[in-house]
């Protein structure tokens, strides 16, 4: 597959476009005006260049939370603020035309009878049968909304090495809301005793299980899964059945795992498509020709091969 670069940047007609990041649009100008762009510094890339829309609007939101109450254990309450701990890096790309390189809009079009409904026609339903829904009103769903009592309720403390990281989901900072003393106290103690502390909240219009457990210093509040939101692995007949390994090859296998333990650190991890995704925006804005080729896997080996040749790999560094 060949991806050819040239004319790739066409002016917007739709004022939903998202903007080039203002960094890379200076450089853009320049290079179309026959200016030369101003020089970059060895190795550092412009703050501005790594941020897609989606990281520019989380820049701006920064410093504010998001959702506001207390910790409630029985008759204790610290109050506390809620703020975004997590942010998706991922890069969004916009679906454009072909031949003019405008974005696509997305709009709400019968299924039957093909013409655009406004949101003002909409209703929500659910799908009973192929074909067959069920429509609810909105007041007919307020009941189900449970209520939001801007509380982080604890019922029990619990051992941190017993969570099960399979039905951890969005992660969350709690910052004190001029609640530092009784604040400090609670991360002290479940520190102090390797607990967490489980519990339930509302936000927007679902209750999530969550637990509070501490991470650098900090409360942090992380939303769980439900039991029924996550697959058992019993539930797949070929498990029970799998062979026994063979002695020499579970030996081998030990061996393999001894030689690369350590300490894991997320840091030895970097998003490298993201890495390239950057190196191909700056080769399109350059106007470079970019070539795809195709890898090829190597050939299957039988397993006491692979695990051999492994080892003498090892061996050598």
């Amino acid at each position: 597959m060949k991806n050819h670069g040239g004319e790739s940047l066409k002016p917007a007609r739709d004022s939903d476009t998202p903007p080039v990041p203002l960094a890379r649009a200076a450089k853009n100008a320049a290079r179309v005006a026959g200016k030369k762009p101003a020089p970059a510094v060895p190795g550092k890339r412009e703050e501005t260049d790594l941020l897609s829309p989606d990281d520019h609007e989380h820049a701006e939101k920064t410093g504010r939370p998001f959702w506001s109450g207390s910790i409630t254990i029985g008759l204790i309450n610290v109050p506390v603020r809620l703020y975004t701990m997590v942010r998706d890096r991922a890069f969004t790309f916009r679906l454009l035309h072909r031949a003019d390189g405008q974005p696509l809009r997305y709009d709400r079009v019968c299924s039957r009878d093909g013409i655009v409904i406004p949101w003002a026609d909409t209703v929500k339903g659910y799908e009973v049968r192929k074909g067959e829904f069920l429509v609810f009103e909105p007041d007919e769903l307020k009941g189900a909304v449970p209520e939001s009592s801007r509380k982080i309720r604890i019922d029990k403390f619990v051992s941190y090495l017993s969570l099960d990281p399979v039905y951890f989901e969005n992660s969350y900072l709690l910052i004190p809301d001029r609640s530092e003393e009784a604040y400090s106290l609670l991360v002290a103690a479940l520190q102090e005793l390797g607990r967490a502390a489980a519990g339930t909240i509302t936000l927007r219009t679902k209750e999530y299980p969550v637990v509070v457990h501490v991470y650098d210093g900090a409360l942090v509040l992380t939303t769980l899964r439900h039991a029924d939101e996550v697959m058992q692995p019993h539930s797949f007949a070929i498990l029970p059945t799998l062979p026994v390994p063979k002695e020499s090859e579970l030996a081998l296998a030990k061996r393999i795992i001894r030689d690369l333990s350590g300490d894991f650190s997320i840091n030895d991890y970097p998003d490298r498509y993201r890495e390239a995704i950057l190196a191909l925006i700056d080769s399109k804005l350059a106007g470079e020709k970019i070539v795809y080729e195709e890898s090829h896997p190597g050939e299957a080996k039988e397993l006491m091969q692979a695990l051999q040749e492994t080892i003498a790999t090892l061996a050598r560094k």
